[in-house]
């Protein structure tokens, strides 16, 4: 039943996701069906790097025990790593960076997000993972970062 509820969640953040994850991993942590799942998706503007993203999936006797039926922890964790030669297409440059996946974890609102940033001081990749809500929003986060230099890197329209 998870499976399909989190398949036509899925489904429906396929309009508003910069990339897709496929699941590479699930870890029973208890014997009430809660589980941590691991996801991998590409980052859609910088060919040659991978994200694992894991976060917690509750079971039907946790939503039974605690309520709150319809949303999963804010909880998440990111590693990015270089998984090939590369290639950095059009991406942001400001502070903001931008983001490049999104996916629900609640049945409407809340979303498991990870933005990119460029630092071009330290020629650096920043992902930074974390959930967003529609109020009260959540300060856990998680980090990753991929350095570029001494890399071979090509930047289809030059490096800034």
């Amino acid at each position: 039943m998870r499976r399909i509820a989190r398949s036509a969640l899925a489904g429906l953040a396929l309009f508003a996701t910069p990339a897709l994850a496929e699941q590479v991993g699930e870890v029973g942590v208890d014997w009430i069906g809660n589980d941590i799942i691991v996801e991998a998706f590409k980052d859609p503007g910088v060919d040659g790097v991978t994200c694992h993203v894991s976060y917690f999936e509750r079971g039907i006797i946790d939503r039974l025990q605690k309520g709150n039926w319809f949303e999963d922890p804010s909880d998440t964790a990111i590693a990015c790593r270089q998984t090939g030669p590369i290639t950095i297409h059009e991406i942001a440059l400001d502070a903001d960076g931008e983001e490049v996946f999104k996916q629900g974890i609640s049945l409407i609102w809340k979303k498991q997000v990870v933005n990119r940033i460029y630092d071009k001081k330290n020629d650096t990749l920043i992902y930074l993972a974390h959930s967003r809500q529609v109020q009260d929003g959540s300060a856990k986060m998680s980090m990753s970062t991929v350095p570029l230099y001494g890399q071979t890197v090509t930047w289809t329209n030059g490096k800034p």
